[in-house]
């Protein structure tokens, strides 16, 4: 997501930064040995007072703050309004992507799937459902998560769907994903943080302009 940062008057944007591949074994990348090897992905707009462009990613922000310099953490402490791309704090942003992600005029994916992929859909599915119980961490239970709870808030009303969302929805599924849920990505963290410290929060995009470029996508571009 984007979000952005000013000085004692904030005004700039986080760019979205590539994620680097994870290690093969999914573990966490090697720190580097200085902050001078760190890419920061921040940029300065001149003026007075200092206006700052940072790239986030949409991961949980664990796997990442430790990459992040102290330059970038020292702008985002500094700054007093911060723009993020979507509030994520906002009721209306989560209840409006949810509906954005559905198939028009009641329609559900077994009616605009080919019925051999809906069938490997469902079968795996269901295996991630099975699995979920043995992918969940004991710190995710000590915080009252259930599996069918968690499968739910991440699949619930999948068969009314449209294709290009169950796709992003099925990348997420994998244990290591599956283990990260209940941590806030990136942005949503900074959010957080931004609230916490009282800055001025707000958001250059709605939920529609998000939507309608990948709602605008045929099944075959998908």
């Amino acid at each position: 997501m984007h979000a952005a940062l000013a000085g004692p008057l904030l005004a700039a944007l986080f760019a979205t930064a590539r994620a680097r591949p994870q290690p093969p074994d999914g573990g966490q990348c090697r720190l580097p040995g200085s902050q001078r090897e760190l890419n920061s992905f921040l940029w300065t707009i001149r003026r007075d007072p200092p206006a700052y462009l940072f790239g986030t990613i949409h991961v949980p922000y664990t796997r990442v703050w430790d990459f992040i310099p102290d330059n970038s953490k020292a702008a985002f402490q500094a700054s007093a309004r911060v723009y993020f791309e979507l509030d994520l704090t906002d009721p209306y942003t989560i209840s409006a992507l949810a509906s954005c992600q559905l198939l028009p005029h009641g329609e559900n994916l077994q009616d605009v799937l080919p019925q051999d992929l809906y069938w490997r859909l469902k079968r795996h599915l269901d295996y991630v459902k099975l699995m979920m119980p043995s992918w969940m961490t004991p710190a995710q239970r000590g915080k009252g998560l259930y599996a069918d709870y968690l499968f739910n808030a991440i699949a619930g009303n999948w068969e009314r769907k449209r294709p290009v969302w169950v796709m992003l929805m099925v990348n997420s599924l994998t244990e290591t994903d599956v283990r990260s849920r209940g941590v806030p990505v990136l942005d949503l963290y900074l959010a957080q943080q931004a609230e916490k410290m009282k800055k001025s929060t707000g958001a250059v995009e709605r939920v529609e302009e998000q939507c309608h470029p990948l709602n605008g996508l045929n099944f075959s571009q998908v």
